[in-house]
Protein backbone atom coordinates (compact mmCIF):
# COMPACT_ATOMS: atom_id res chain seq x y z
CA UNK A 1 0.00 0.00 0.00
CA UNK A 2 1.58 3.11 -0.71
CA UNK A 3 2.38 5.87 1.67
CA UNK A 4 -0.65 8.11 3.20
CA UNK A 5 -0.04 11.50 4.74
CA UNK A 6 -4.03 12.21 5.03
CA UNK A 7 -7.36 9.91 4.91
CA UNK A 8 -10.79 10.82 4.44
CA UNK A 9 -13.10 10.37 7.66
CA UNK A 10 -15.04 7.95 5.18
CA UNK A 11 -10.99 6.06 4.67
CA UNK A 12 -10.37 6.11 8.64
CA UNK A 13 -13.58 4.46 9.08
CA UNK A 14 -12.59 2.00 6.21
CA UNK A 15 -9.10 1.45 7.78
CA UNK A 16 -10.48 0.73 11.64
CA UNK A 17 -13.23 -1.53 10.69
CA UNK A 18 -10.61 -3.77 8.27
CA UNK A 19 -7.70 -3.66 11.30
CA UNK A 20 -10.92 -4.71 13.98
CA UNK A 21 -11.21 -7.82 11.46
CA UNK A 22 -14.40 -7.07 9.45
CA UNK A 23 -15.01 -7.88 5.89
CA UNK A 24 -17.74 -7.79 2.99
CA UNK A 25 -18.41 -11.07 3.07
CA UNK A 26 -17.61 -12.47 6.50
CA UNK A 27 -17.45 -16.34 7.38
CA UNK A 28 -15.84 -18.32 9.64
CA UNK A 29 -12.40 -20.71 8.56
CA UNK A 30 -13.03 -24.19 8.45
CA UNK A 31 -9.52 -24.76 10.26
CA UNK A 32 -8.45 -22.50 13.37
CA UNK A 33 -11.93 -20.57 12.95
CA UNK A 34 -11.53 -17.89 15.76
CA UNK A 35 -8.37 -16.69 14.72
CA UNK A 36 -8.89 -13.95 12.26
CA UNK A 37 -10.98 -12.12 14.74
CA UNK A 38 -8.95 -13.04 18.11
CA UNK A 39 -6.02 -12.19 16.18
CA UNK A 40 -7.36 -8.50 15.10
CA UNK A 41 -8.42 -7.18 18.74
CA UNK A 42 -5.93 -8.68 21.09
CA UNK A 43 -8.05 -8.27 23.39
CA UNK A 44 -11.18 -9.75 24.22
CA UNK A 45 -13.04 -7.71 27.09
CA UNK A 46 -15.29 -10.11 29.36
CA UNK A 47 -18.46 -8.63 31.18
CA UNK A 48 -21.04 -10.37 33.71
CA UNK A 49 -23.73 -9.27 31.92
CA UNK A 50 -25.91 -11.88 30.41
CA UNK A 51 -29.27 -10.18 29.45
CA UNK A 52 -28.77 -11.38 25.91
CA UNK A 53 -25.60 -13.17 25.50
CA UNK A 54 -22.14 -12.70 27.56
CA UNK A 55 -20.13 -10.10 26.32
CA UNK A 56 -16.70 -11.81 24.78
CA UNK A 57 -18.97 -14.02 22.68
CA UNK A 58 -20.10 -10.75 20.61
CA UNK A 59 -17.34 -9.74 18.69
CA UNK A 60 -17.28 -13.22 16.93
CA UNK A 61 -20.48 -13.20 15.88
CA UNK A 62 -20.64 -9.23 15.10
CA UNK A 63 -17.35 -10.14 12.32
CA UNK A 64 -18.54 -13.83 11.62
CA UNK A 65 -22.42 -14.45 12.11
CA UNK A 66 -23.54 -18.18 13.69
CA UNK A 67 -21.18 -19.89 15.33
CA UNK A 68 -20.74 -22.61 18.63
CA UNK A 69 -20.49 -20.39 21.88
CA UNK A 70 -19.07 -23.49 23.64
CA UNK A 71 -16.71 -23.88 20.88
CA UNK A 72 -15.17 -20.80 21.73
CA UNK A 73 -15.19 -21.17 25.16
CA UNK A 74 -12.89 -24.59 24.45
CA UNK A 75 -10.51 -22.68 22.13
CA UNK A 76 -9.98 -20.20 24.82
CA UNK A 77 -9.65 -22.24 27.90
CA UNK A 78 -8.19 -25.41 26.33
CA UNK A 79 -6.18 -24.21 23.62
CA UNK A 80 -3.50 -23.40 26.24
CA UNK A 81 -3.37 -20.09 23.93
CA UNK A 82 -5.22 -17.80 25.95
CA UNK A 83 -5.37 -16.52 29.72
CA UNK A 84 -6.70 -13.38 31.39
CA UNK A 85 -5.78 -10.57 33.10
CA UNK A 86 -6.27 -6.46 33.32
CA UNK A 87 -5.48 -6.03 29.62
CA UNK A 88 -8.10 -3.43 28.73
CA UNK A 89 -10.52 -4.13 31.77
CA UNK A 90 -10.76 -7.76 32.61
CA UNK A 91 -10.01 -9.49 29.56
CA UNK A 92 -9.04 -12.74 27.21
CA UNK A 93 -5.50 -11.97 26.08
CA UNK A 94 -2.68 -14.15 24.21
CA UNK A 95 -0.62 -16.11 26.69
CA UNK A 96 2.69 -14.96 24.94
CA UNK A 97 1.77 -11.51 25.61
CA UNK A 98 0.59 -11.78 29.13
CA UNK A 99 4.25 -10.84 30.66
CA UNK A 100 4.14 -7.79 28.68
CA UNK A 101 1.52 -6.59 31.65
CA UNK A 102 4.10 -7.55 34.44
CA UNK A 103 4.79 -3.66 34.81
CA UNK A 104 1.45 -3.65 35.22
CA UNK A 105 1.54 -6.32 37.98
CA UNK A 106 4.16 -4.63 39.66
CA UNK A 107 2.10 -1.48 40.36
CA UNK A 108 -1.04 -3.15 41.74
CA UNK A 109 1.67 -4.74 44.21
CA UNK A 110 2.84 -0.88 44.52
CA UNK A 111 -0.93 0.47 45.50
CA UNK A 112 -1.72 -2.51 47.54
CA UNK A 113 1.51 -2.33 49.87
CA UNK A 114 0.93 1.37 49.99
CA UNK A 115 -3.00 1.26 50.75
CA UNK A 116 -2.62 -1.39 53.87
CA UNK A 117 -4.30 -4.34 51.93
CA UNK A 118 -1.62 -6.33 51.03
CA UNK A 119 -1.13 -6.71 54.94
CA UNK A 120 -4.31 -6.72 55.79
CA UNK A 121 -4.67 -9.46 53.92
CA UNK A 122 -1.18 -11.15 54.06
CA UNK A 123 -2.51 -13.98 56.22
CA UNK A 124 -5.21 -15.01 54.39
CA UNK A 125 -2.67 -14.68 51.18
CA UNK A 126 -0.38 -17.19 52.55
CA UNK A 127 -2.93 -19.63 53.11
CA UNK A 128 -4.59 -19.48 49.49
CA UNK A 129 -0.77 -19.90 47.91
CA UNK A 130 -0.15 -22.96 50.29
CA UNK A 131 -3.53 -24.61 48.91
CA UNK A 132 -3.24 -23.89 45.54
CA UNK A 133 0.29 -25.18 45.64
CA UNK A 134 -1.01 -28.35 47.60
CA UNK A 135 -4.37 -28.92 45.78
CA UNK A 136 -4.03 -27.21 42.63
CA UNK A 137 -6.86 -24.87 40.96
CA UNK A 138 -9.93 -23.95 42.88
CA UNK A 139 -12.51 -21.78 42.64
CA UNK A 140 -12.41 -19.34 45.87
CA UNK A 141 -15.44 -21.58 47.35
CA UNK A 142 -12.91 -24.19 47.36
CA UNK A 143 -10.71 -21.83 49.14
CA UNK A 144 -12.91 -20.60 51.97
CA UNK A 145 -11.83 -21.36 55.20
CA UNK A 146 -15.58 -22.26 57.10
CA UNK A 147 -18.71 -20.54 56.40
CA UNK A 148 -18.17 -17.74 54.41
CA UNK A 149 -17.35 -14.28 56.66
CA UNK A 150 -14.88 -11.44 56.77
CA UNK A 151 -16.56 -9.29 54.40
CA UNK A 152 -14.53 -6.27 53.59
CA UNK A 153 -15.30 -3.02 52.34
CA UNK A 154 -14.60 -3.88 48.31
CA UNK A 155 -17.83 -4.97 46.56
CA UNK A 156 -18.76 -7.09 49.59
CA UNK A 157 -16.00 -9.52 48.87
CA UNK A 158 -14.63 -12.09 51.69
CA UNK A 159 -11.20 -11.88 52.51
CA UNK A 160 -10.33 -14.54 51.00
CA UNK A 161 -12.05 -13.62 47.56
CA UNK A 162 -10.16 -10.08 48.08
CA UNK A 163 -6.71 -11.82 48.34
CA UNK A 164 -7.45 -14.37 45.29
CA UNK A 165 -7.85 -11.45 43.46
CA UNK A 166 -4.56 -9.20 44.70
CA UNK A 167 -2.82 -12.33 43.96
CA UNK A 168 -4.10 -12.79 40.56
CA UNK A 169 -3.71 -8.44 39.68
CA UNK A 170 0.09 -9.15 41.09
CA UNK A 171 0.24 -12.09 38.74
CA UNK A 172 0.80 -14.40 41.41
CA UNK A 173 -2.26 -16.19 40.40
CA UNK A 174 -3.97 -17.04 36.67
CA UNK A 175 -7.10 -18.68 35.89
CA UNK A 176 -7.49 -21.93 34.55
CA UNK A 177 -11.41 -21.48 33.48
CA UNK A 178 -14.42 -20.40 34.40
CA UNK A 179 -17.84 -22.00 35.67
CA UNK A 180 -20.71 -19.25 34.41
CA UNK A 181 -18.57 -16.19 35.62
CA UNK A 182 -16.94 -17.72 38.47
CA UNK A 183 -12.97 -18.05 37.90
CA UNK A 184 -10.95 -21.40 38.94
CA UNK A 185 -7.57 -20.37 40.13
CA UNK A 186 -4.21 -21.62 40.03
CA UNK A 187 -0.94 -20.43 40.71
CA UNK A 188 0.74 -19.09 37.94
CA UNK A 189 3.55 -20.57 37.77
CA UNK A 190 1.63 -24.38 37.90
CA UNK A 191 -0.83 -22.88 35.10
CA UNK A 192 1.45 -20.87 32.48
CA UNK A 193 4.37 -21.49 30.36
CA UNK A 194 7.34 -19.72 31.38
CA UNK A 195 6.67 -17.10 28.69
CA UNK A 196 3.97 -15.67 30.28
CA UNK A 197 6.02 -15.14 33.39
CA UNK A 198 8.72 -12.37 32.22
CA UNK A 199 9.92 -10.39 33.24
CA UNK A 200 10.17 -7.98 29.89
CA UNK A 201 11.57 -4.24 30.78
CA UNK A 202 8.94 -1.71 30.96
CA UNK A 203 9.77 0.41 28.13
CA UNK A 204 10.04 -2.32 25.76
CA UNK A 205 6.93 -3.74 26.75
CA UNK A 206 4.73 -0.72 26.45
CA UNK A 207 6.44 -0.13 22.84
CA UNK A 208 5.24 -3.58 21.80
CA UNK A 209 1.38 -3.04 23.48
CA UNK A 210 0.95 0.46 21.88
CA UNK A 211 2.06 -1.07 18.43
CA UNK A 212 -0.89 -3.70 18.80
CA UNK A 213 -3.32 -1.47 19.47
CA UNK A 214 -1.96 0.66 16.55
CA UNK A 215 -2.28 -2.56 14.70
CA UNK A 216 -5.75 -3.30 15.97
CA UNK A 217 -7.16 -0.15 15.01
CA UNK A 218 -5.77 0.95 11.80
CA UNK A 219 -5.42 4.68 12.49
CA UNK A 220 -5.49 6.33 15.77
CA UNK A 221 -4.66 9.19 18.12
CA UNK A 222 -3.01 9.12 20.98
CA UNK A 223 -5.22 8.83 23.65
CA UNK A 224 -6.81 5.90 21.13
CA UNK A 225 -3.21 4.23 21.81
CA UNK A 226 -3.29 5.02 25.32
CA UNK A 227 -6.69 3.30 26.37
CA UNK A 228 -6.46 0.35 24.20
CA UNK A 229 -4.60 -1.52 26.69
CA UNK A 230 -4.72 1.47 29.81
CA UNK A 231 -1.97 3.07 29.20
CA UNK A 232 -1.14 6.13 31.28
CA UNK A 233 -0.99 8.93 28.00
CA UNK A 234 2.80 9.56 29.10
CA UNK A 235 4.13 6.24 28.63
CA UNK A 236 1.90 6.19 24.95
CA UNK A 237 3.71 8.70 23.93
CA UNK A 238 7.22 7.90 24.55
CA UNK A 239 6.40 4.25 22.95
CA UNK A 240 4.10 5.63 19.89
CA UNK A 241 7.46 7.82 19.12
CA UNK A 242 9.46 5.68 19.24
CA UNK A 243 7.24 3.54 16.89
CA UNK A 244 7.39 6.15 14.71
CA UNK A 245 11.35 6.63 14.51
CA UNK A 246 11.54 3.12 13.52
CA UNK A 247 8.82 3.21 11.00
CA UNK A 248 6.10 1.19 12.45
CA UNK A 249 3.58 3.85 12.62
CA UNK A 250 3.14 7.15 10.20
CA UNK A 251 1.95 9.88 11.07
CA UNK A 252 -1.14 10.86 9.01
CA UNK A 253 -3.81 13.60 9.18
CA UNK A 254 -7.54 12.61 9.22
CA UNK A 255 -10.40 14.92 7.57
CA UNK A 256 -12.17 16.25 11.10
CA UNK A 257 -10.09 14.95 13.81
CA UNK A 258 -9.59 17.84 15.66
CA UNK A 259 -8.78 18.76 19.19
CA UNK A 260 -10.11 21.60 21.72
CA UNK A 261 -8.76 23.79 19.89
CA UNK A 262 -9.84 22.95 16.72
CA UNK A 263 -6.37 21.98 15.33
CA UNK A 264 -5.65 19.04 13.24
CA UNK A 265 -5.63 15.61 15.92
CA UNK A 266 -1.90 14.42 15.43
CA UNK A 267 -2.54 10.49 14.66
CA UNK A 268 -0.87 7.74 13.23
CA UNK A 269 -1.34 4.69 10.63
CA UNK A 270 -0.11 1.19 11.23
CA UNK A 271 2.49 0.37 8.72
CA UNK A 272 0.26 -2.71 7.47
CA UNK A 273 -2.84 -0.97 7.74
CA UNK A 274 -5.16 -1.14 4.39
CA UNK A 275 -7.23 0.94 2.78
CA UNK A 276 -10.31 -0.82 1.03
CA UNK A 277 -12.28 0.59 -1.69
CA UNK A 278 -15.43 -0.98 -0.01
CA UNK A 279 -16.38 -1.78 3.26
CA UNK A 280 -19.73 -1.87 4.43
CA UNK A 281 -20.27 -4.34 7.26
CA UNK A 282 -24.05 -4.44 8.89
CA UNK A 283 -23.25 -5.59 12.74
CA UNK A 284 -24.90 -5.79 16.41
CA UNK A 285 -21.81 -5.01 18.49
CA UNK A 286 -21.37 -5.56 22.49
CA UNK A 287 -20.90 -2.45 24.48
CA UNK A 288 -17.68 -3.17 25.03
CA UNK A 289 -16.58 -3.86 21.45
CA UNK A 290 -13.48 -2.29 20.55
CA UNK A 291 -15.65 -0.08 17.79
CA UNK A 292 -16.97 1.75 20.46
CA UNK A 293 -15.19 0.99 23.71
CA UNK A 294 -13.17 4.05 24.04
CA UNK A 295 -16.35 6.88 23.83
CA UNK A 296 -14.31 9.62 22.41
CA UNK A 297 -13.03 7.42 19.64
CA UNK A 298 -16.71 5.98 18.41
CA UNK A 299 -17.26 9.98 18.52
CA UNK A 300 -14.55 10.99 16.34
CA UNK A 301 -14.45 8.00 13.94
CA UNK A 302 -18.63 7.67 13.55
CA UNK A 303 -20.65 10.52 15.20
CA UNK A 304 -21.61 8.36 17.43
CA UNK A 305 -22.51 9.84 20.79
CA UNK A 306 -22.75 6.28 23.18
CA UNK A 307 -23.60 5.21 26.75
CA UNK A 308 -24.04 2.40 28.27
CA UNK A 309 -27.07 2.73 31.00
CA UNK A 310 -27.11 -0.25 33.24
CA UNK A 311 -25.81 1.75 36.38
CA UNK A 312 -28.50 4.85 34.97
CA UNK A 313 -31.87 4.97 37.46
CA UNK A 314 -34.42 3.24 35.08
CA UNK A 315 -36.60 6.38 35.09
CA UNK A 316 -33.50 8.66 33.90
CA UNK A 317 -32.57 6.06 30.77
CA UNK A 318 -32.50 7.76 27.52
CA UNK A 319 -32.54 4.74 25.20
CA UNK A 320 -32.47 1.36 27.40
CA UNK A 321 -30.83 -0.78 29.98
CA UNK A 322 -28.14 -2.88 27.58
CA UNK A 323 -28.15 -1.21 24.19
CA UNK A 324 -25.99 -3.04 21.52
CA UNK A 325 -24.84 -0.51 18.93
CA UNK A 326 -26.06 -1.18 15.24
CA UNK A 327 -23.74 -0.85 12.39
CA UNK A 328 -25.23 -0.46 9.21
CA UNK A 329 -22.65 0.20 5.71
CA UNK A 330 -19.92 0.52 8.41
CA UNK A 331 -21.84 3.47 10.00
CA UNK A 332 -22.94 2.97 13.69
CA UNK A 333 -26.66 3.80 12.84
CA UNK A 334 -28.74 2.70 16.28
CA UNK A 335 -28.92 0.99 19.13
CA UNK A 336 -31.22 -2.01 20.23
CA UNK A 337 -31.86 -2.51 23.76
CA UNK A 338 -32.30 -6.31 23.67
CA UNK A 339 -33.30 -9.19 26.29
CA UNK A 340 -33.19 -13.21 25.81
CA UNK A 341 -36.59 -14.62 26.96
CA UNK A 342 -35.41 -18.68 27.47
CA UNK A 343 -38.41 -20.48 27.72
CA UNK A 344 -38.08 -23.46 30.33
CA UNK A 345 -40.99 -25.67 28.16
CA UNK A 346 -39.36 -27.82 25.84
CA UNK A 347 -41.26 -26.86 22.84
CA UNK A 348 -40.40 -23.44 23.25
CA UNK A 349 -37.01 -22.13 22.40
CA UNK A 350 -38.01 -18.81 23.48
CA UNK A 351 -37.50 -15.21 22.30
CA UNK A 352 -35.08 -12.34 22.06
CA UNK A 353 -36.64 -9.43 23.42
CA UNK A 354 -36.30 -6.07 21.51
CA UNK A 355 -36.98 -3.73 24.21
CA UNK A 356 -36.18 -0.65 22.28
CA UNK A 357 -35.06 0.16 19.25
CA UNK A 358 -33.36 3.34 18.25
CA UNK A 359 -31.94 4.91 15.04
CA UNK A 360 -29.63 7.51 14.65
CA UNK A 361 -30.65 10.97 12.79
CA UNK A 362 -28.75 10.19 9.45
CA UNK A 363 -28.80 6.61 9.61
CA UNK A 364 -28.88 4.93 6.19
CA UNK A 365 -32.47 4.22 4.46
CA UNK A 366 -31.86 0.45 5.26
CA UNK A 367 -31.71 0.87 8.59
CA UNK A 368 -34.25 -0.64 9.83
CA UNK A 369 -34.09 -4.00 7.22
CA UNK A 370 -30.84 -4.76 7.94
CA UNK A 371 -31.51 -4.83 11.86
CA UNK A 372 -34.34 -7.17 11.59
CA UNK A 373 -32.01 -9.56 9.45
CA UNK A 374 -29.10 -9.21 12.32
CA UNK A 375 -31.51 -9.73 15.25
CA UNK A 376 -33.30 -12.83 13.27
CA UNK A 377 -29.69 -13.70 12.87
CA UNK A 378 -28.77 -13.27 16.44
CA UNK A 379 -32.07 -14.93 17.97
CA UNK A 380 -30.99 -18.00 15.73
CA UNK A 381 -27.41 -17.77 17.35
CA UNK A 382 -29.21 -17.77 20.27
CA UNK A 383 -31.72 -20.76 20.17
CA UNK A 384 -34.19 -18.83 20.07
CA UNK A 385 -37.46 -19.10 18.50
CA UNK A 386 -38.60 -15.64 17.49
CA UNK A 387 -38.35 -12.39 17.76
CA UNK A 388 -40.46 -10.31 19.80
CA UNK A 389 -40.68 -6.09 19.12
CA UNK A 390 -42.33 -3.79 22.07
CA UNK A 391 -42.25 -0.84 20.23
CA UNK A 392 -40.27 1.54 22.22
CA UNK A 393 -38.06 3.95 19.94
CA UNK A 394 -38.30 5.24 16.69
CA UNK A 395 -36.54 2.56 14.86
CA UNK A 396 -39.91 0.95 13.04
CA UNK A 397 -39.86 -2.95 13.56
CA UNK A 398 -42.35 -5.94 12.80
CA UNK A 399 -43.78 -6.75 16.07
CA UNK A 400 -43.23 -10.04 15.61
CA UNK A 401 -40.88 -11.95 12.96
CA UNK A 402 -38.91 -15.65 13.21
CA UNK A 403 -35.49 -16.28 14.37
CA UNK A 404 -33.60 -17.89 10.84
Amino acid sequence: MPIRDSLSAAEARRVSLAAQGFANAPRLRRRRPFDSALGALHVLQIDSVNVFARSHYLPVFSRHGDYDPSALDRHLWGSGEFTEYWAHEAAFVPVRDRALFGWRMDEYRERHLRDGRAAALAETAGRVRRRLADEGPRFVRELEQGPRGGRGPWWDWSDTKRAVEMLFAWGEVATTGREGFQRRYALAEQALPAEALGPVPRADAQRILVERAARALGVATLADLADYHRLRTADARVAARALEECGALLPVRVAGWTNGAGRPEPAWLHRDARVPSRLAPDALLTPFDPVVWFRPRAERMFDFHYRIEIYTPKEQRRFGYYCLPLMVGGRLAGRIDLKADRAKRSDNGGALLVQAAWREDRAPARTAEAAAELLARAAAWQGLDEVRVSGVGNLPLPERFDAG
